[in-house]
């Protein structure tokens, strides 16, 4: 399960919201919050935005490198 998956689940729980209500404030349908949550699917960055938006969360995105000559960065959304 990727990090993505296990932090939406979190913060829907944690909001006590049910899948197909956070579906529908982000404009999706319910099998695709569920696949995401289970990691089947990686959701585009713009889907991301409406999910964090319809949880009331704050989306950032983080690109990180194995390699140590590449620094870590972080881009808020």
């Amino acid at each position: 399960m990727s990090d993505t998956a296990g932090l939406v689940r979190f913060w829907r729980q944690q909001r006590g919201m049910s899948q197909a209500r956070l579906a529908e404030l982000a404009g999706t349908g319910q099998a695709a919050i569920s696949r995401i949550e289970s990691g089947r699917d990686q959701p585009t960055l713009a889907l991301l935005e409406r999910i964090a938006s319809a949880l009331d969360c704050q989306l950032r995105v983080t690109f990180t490198s194995d390699s140590e000559a590449a620094p870590a960065s972080n881009l808020i959304v």
